[in-house]
């Protein structure tokens, strides 16, 4: 049983990881970040073909994952190349798709 005085900080702790649950909690979302699981550095337009939805809709999915800290971008010339940087993230992610072909 948690401590009464521990319940406040686990409560947060799992605010935090709700909200993360959240931001990954739509298909294409999901499958975004699968994608650059397999293959990080992919940029808009790559992303876009391989899912074959509009750029606008691709930039506004990527904007959520930026701003819940799930993704980074890294500019590269004009590019802006992404990546999954947290690792609860990735460790849901993968145990999610592991049995998706």
């Amino acid at each position: 049983m948690i401590a009464i005085k521990d319940a406040g900080k686990r409560l947060k702790q799992f605010a935090e990881k709700a909200e993360l649950l959240k931001a990954i909690s739509h298909p294409v979302r999901l499958c975004m970040i699968s994608g650059l699981l397999d293959e990080p550095g992919c940029n808009v337009g790559k992303i876009k073909e391989c899912l074959k939805i509009p750029q606008s809709t691709v930039s506004q999915h990527l904007a959520k994952l930026k701003s819940a800290g799930i993704v980074v971008g890294e500019r590269s010339g004009v590019q802006v190349n992404y990546k999954v940087i947290n690792e609860d993230v990735i460790k849901v992610v993968n145990s999610l798709v592991m049995d998706i072909d």
